[in-house]
């Protein structure tokens, strides 16, 4: 049996790109691997959260990966910050990590060209923290997005710097994962990039339907197609992008040859993307009201998930120490 671990930031709610790119492969992977999901309200540090702004993130995000079928039956559900030694581990990782390469990172130069006033090293060495959450638990597979990829290669480089350096083969390299498919990039409904929590481009798992609706339709378009097979701007290539994601391959055929004749009405379009969103959000968001309600479950949810986490954690912290020469002297 495979060990998978992924984690997603306490940032704010999920998004629809969040579900599609991530957590439905993790409620999907739970059966037949040994699977960890965690929290990362460490990485979250990275963009100064208030106080109360990260405890609620935190709670928010935990309610939402339950509501979306991560079963801590099944899983390991825990909060990044619940098991200590992570940040031990980070250091050590941290002594084999090079400024060239953390500086090259696509995230890093992304982050830091959009919040120059904040570039901290935490956000420099946010790889290296990624490393550590994946190696604590040896894990075999990680469930990526594409945005993520680069950061998983370099975990798999300082596997090889460790074991080398050390003249050990104690890290395994983990792969990506996402059940034979594509790695997943929901884009948003702003026209460009990503769907994002602080871009304000996103549909979010706890929206209602008037909400959805509302957000879709007045996603960017243009004026629409001039003559017969015309290339897809960027933010029409977008909607159709999301469709794919929720949509039968009939509608998406149906409206791309409505485009591709010129005869699409991004009104239509917009209207059937809406109720296929709805159709997969509406489930989930009935659910996060249920599980909010219940903190005793929470509580044994968190509680049980760190026990576990730790476990893992302790013991490859303390072979680490010794691997690199950290042994009492008496």
């Amino acid at each position: 049996m495979d060990t998978v671990l992924s984690g997603i930031r306490s940032t704010g709610n999920l998004h629809l790109g969040n579900y599609l790119g991530a957590v439905r492969n993790f409620v999907r992977m739970q059966e037949g691997n040994n699977c960890y999901f965690f929290i990362a309200d460490y990485h979250a540090l990275t963009t100064h959260p208030a106080t109360e702004e990260l405890h609620r993130n935190v709670r928010q995000v935990l309610v939402e990966y339950l509501a979306s079928g991560i079963d801590p039956e099944k899983s390991t559900v825990y909060i990044q910050s619940d098991v200590p030694e992570i940040c031990e581990m980070y250091l050590l990782l941290n002594m084999n990590a090079y400024l060239g390469e953390l500086c090259r990172t696509s995230s890093f130069k992304e982050k830091a060209r959009k919040q120059p006033e904040n570039v901290n090293a935490g956000l420099l060495t946010y790889p290296v923290l990624m490393a550590a959450d994946i190696l604590m638990h040896h894990a075999d597979k990680v469930p990526v997005g594409k945005d993520q990829e680069q950061h998983l290669e370099m975990t798999r480089k300082f596997v090889r710097r460790f074991n080398t350096m050390f003249n050990v083969e104690y890290f395994k390299e983990p792969q990506a994962y996402n059940f034979g498919g594509e790695l997943i990039k929901i884009p948003g409904l702003d026209g460009s990039g990503k769907m994002g929590k602080s871009e304000g481009n996103g549909i979010f798992l706890a929206d209602d339907e008037k909400v959805i609706r509302k957000k879709v339709m007045r996603a960017v378009t243009d004026s629409g197609p001039t003559e017969p097979n015309s290339p897809m701007p960027e933010p029409i290539q977008n909607l159709f992008t999301i469709m794919k994601a929720v949509s039968t391959p009939d509608t998406v055929a149906y409206f791309t040859e409505k485009y591709n004749t010129c005869e699409i009405r991004y009104g239509d379009m917009k209207k059937q993307l809406a109720e296929d969103i709805v159709a997969i959000i509406k489930p989930i968001s009935e659910r996060i009201k249920e599980i909010d309600s219940d903190n005793e479950f929470l509580k044994r949810t968190v509680m049980r998930g760190a026990e576990k986490a730790r476990e893992n954690a302790i013991k490859t912290v303390r072979e680490m120490r010794e691997i690199m020469g950290f042994k009492k002297l008496f």
